[in-house]
């Protein structure tokens, strides 16, 4: 078979901050299947960069008192540890502030619209009079007009996954001040998705079985229908789409148009092509020849919650200012956590790839883990604390590693670690690891990992059976039989060596020890048909993997240090004894480790099941909103704590509950004896006091 050609990329991260597991998930999934692809012999480049650009990094950057480039700069100088840590190997990571990206959005743009799929409209805007600029769609949130889940962002909804205006959104509020935006008008540049020969190429693109899994070219299929609109009329079809950004904004200003920019979602897929163009570039190779190659083959990892960017936008803008379009789009679920839990890096929940590498974990555990469970469909899955103890202790420890270190020692020992010759039994069985290769290697190229590690530990489950049937700690003691024990551990080691080719995509530090151990070159699937033979020598066995400690588990899955005190009865307000001792005394340096801000109550409502609490959203200065969940709606009203300033506990540990994340603690004061002086007081500072202060 010929040498295919690929590029291959992951979702651009958002330059505002660390790595989470599911960016991790998405990277070890992008990287097991290029790192088989490279053992097929394939040719791969394999590339991801930061998404740099849009209001919130501008924002992010000026409350930190950094340009925009130093803030996604410092964000950058914290990716390598992640990656090398979990053995991530891209060939390139740049950021889409890049000249390579600056160039390329523009040219695209002005291909588009040479095409005639560009045209300018004046809308009407949502504006932030206490801020004094257009809102960008992240930065409005209120109620979506489809499903009505409450605080959904002004450009999609994260429950039902509409996308829709920021106009369209029922009681919209500024997610910067808290203010109720107004409208003004501008002009704005729109993509003209509209278009029919959009439409006929997105449907036939989308819908052909080759470019998107099939449950999501059924999703994408909904979006070509009739919908419903807010005012209760209906359309059909897609919408054009709006691309532009009025300053302030960081990003690329659109050409010939002073003061425009480019929406971040236009620039950021260009990022993919930019990046490997500056890979390209540094190796001296032509980036336009490079593309032009018509066997070269484009691939896109992704997560489900930006499908509408990746298979209607981005083949779309490829497409119509003539370049290649995607060989695949390659959709992925969520991760959640111990149960169903989903991840969040918003909300502070999860689990921190960073602490599990701090634990002295190793990576490839979750490597194995994730594989274990990963397939080729669009749907989540769940980290188990227990399941993942199971799997590794069982599966990687008990049946692989155990292969080699119960053979090892005896090569060692007994023949001067020369292997022997083997005998027909182990040749059987040795043909029977041979004769999985092609079915194995079919399930990493459909990206059916779980599969593959099933057929994988099935042949360690056959030869883990050989072992204990010949019983070679048996044969060491008997006389005469010191032939059948060298046949027998080298059938062991040439099985270990296969398996340990099979799982080289998913352990390339472990392999690359099995390489060392072996003294082989790269294992490679070529290798696989062929063996080390008679009297080749192999080195000393050293221990490949520990077990899973189930302390290293416990500590990983523990609360910081802050969040160790006893709740109060009421879920997320503390309350200040009246008529009670004094708590015991505290240093200044306790004290210090409870970081009280000022918070502006933006929104609050009755919690649907629930007498006691009232939902409130808040604003710390941190240019988001938090949701906290109070036990107070025996005494307030929601209408009477809108737009009010309170005391808030900003580094408590979020914490889940029956009805969501609450992430922080209101303050208030009640009496130690409430029944005979009821009632709760939910603190408020003096006038003059705004949003992310600190109290001292």
């Amino acid at each position: 078979m010929s040498q295919r050609r690929l590029f291959v990329t992951t979702a651009l991260p958002y330059a505002n901050g660390k790595f989470h597991i599911g960016h991790i998930m998405e990277y070890i999934q992008a990287d097991i299947w290029v790192r088989f692809q490279r053992m097929q012999g394939n040719e791969v480049n394999f590339v991801g960069a930061d998404d740099a650009h849009g209001a919130p990094i501008m924002i992010a950057a000026e409350k930190a008192g950094k340009t925009p480039q130093q803030f996604v700069a410092d964000i950058a100088a914290g990716r390598k540890q992640y990656l090398d840590g979990f053995h991530i190997a891209f060939d390139n990571w740049s950021n889409t502030d890049s000249p390579e990206n600056h160039e390329l959005s523009r040219q695209i743009y002005r291909d588009l619209k040479a095409a005639g799929f560009i045209e300018t409209r004046t809308v009407e805007q949502f504006f932030d009079p206490e801020k004094n600029m257009f809102l960008p769609d992240r930065f409005i949130k209120g109620e979506c007009p489809r499903c009505h889940a409450k605080d959904q962002y002004g450009d999609n909804c994260e429950v039902c996954s509409s996308v829709y205006a920021p106009t369209d959104l029922i009681n919209p509020f500024s997610a910067l001040s808290g203010a109720k935006p107004v409208l003004k008008s501008s002009e704005h540049f729109f993509f003209k998705l509209s278009d029919p020969r959009c439409v006929e190429f997105l449907t036939e693109w989308t819908q052909d079985g080759v470019h998107v899994q099939p449950e999501v070219a059924a999703k994408i299929k909904e979006w070509f229908g009739v919908r419903t609109n807010p005012d209760g009329t209906t359309s059909e079809g897609l919408g054009d789409w709006d691309i532009s950004r009025d300053a302030p904004y960081f990003g690329i200003e659109i050409p010939d148009a002073p003061g425009k920019y480019f929406y971040v979602w236009l620039d950021a897929p260009v990022g993919y092509l930019a990046s490997l163009k500056e890979l390209l570039t540094r190796r001296g190779e032509d980036y336009d020849a490079y593309m032009a190659d018509p066997g070269l083959e484009q691939y896109h990892f992704i997560g489900k919650d930006i499908i509408t960017f990746h298979t209607l936008f981005w083949p779309a803008m490829l497409k119509f200012s003539g370049r290649k379009t995607p060989t695949r789009i390659c959709v992925h679920g969520f991760l959640t956590v111990n149960n169903g839990e989903k991840m969040s890096k918003s909300r502070g929940t999860g689990l921190d790839p960073l602490k599990y590498l701090n634990l002295g974990m190793n990576p490839e555990w979750l490597r194995y883990y994730l594989a274990a469970k990963l397939n080729a469909r669009n749907e989540d899955l769940d980290f188990n604390a227990d399941d993942f103890m199971a799997r590794v202790n069982s599966d990687l420890v008990g049946k692989f590693i155990n292969i080699a270190s119960r053979a090892a020692g005896f090569i060692a020992k007994r023949f001067a670690g020369k292997l022997g010759e083997v005998s027909s039994d182990g040749t059987a069985l040795l043909e029977v690891l041979r004769a999985q290769k092609d079915n194995i290697q079919a399930l990493y190229e459909s990206r059916e990992y779980a599969k593959a590690q099933r057929e994988v530990m099935l042949l360690a489950d056959h030869v883990n059976a050989y072992v204990d049937q010949n019983k070679p700690w048996e044969l060491a003691k008997k006389e005469g039989m010191e032939a059948r024990l060298h046949d027998v551990c080298t059938v062991c080691i040439e099985a270990f060596r296969l398996l340990s080719l099979y799982l080289k995509p998913v352990l390339p530090a472990l392999a690359a020890q099995v390489e060392d151990f072996l003294k082989i070159s790269p294992l490679t699937f070529a290798d696989a048909s062929a063996s080390l033979g008679q009297g080749h020598l192999i080195g000393d066995y050293k221990h490949l993997m520990q077990r899973v400690d189930p302390k290293q588990l416990e500590a990983l899955f523990e609360p910081p240090a802050q969040a160790e005190p006893a709740q109060p009865a009421i879920d997320s307000v503390a309350t200040v004894p009246g008529g009670k001792d004094i708590a015991p005394t505290i240093t200044i340096d306790d004290f210090a480790k409870i970081d009280l801000r000022i918070a502006k109550i933006v929104n609050c409502e009755a919690v649907e099941g629930s007498t006691k609490l009232l939902r409130l959203t808040l604003d710390a200065g941190e240019g988001r909103m938090r949701n906290v969940f109070s036990g107070i709606a025996s005494v307030y009203k929601p209408e009477d704590l809108i737009g009010k300033h309170t005391v808030m506990v900003a580094n408590l540990a979020p914490r889940k509950m029956k009805f969501g994340i609450s992430e922080g603690m209101v303050l208030a004061a009640s009496h130690a004896d409430e029944k005979a002086h009821p009632g709760i007081y939910v603190l408020e500072p003096l006038p003059g006091a705004t949003p992310g202060m600190r109290i001292h």
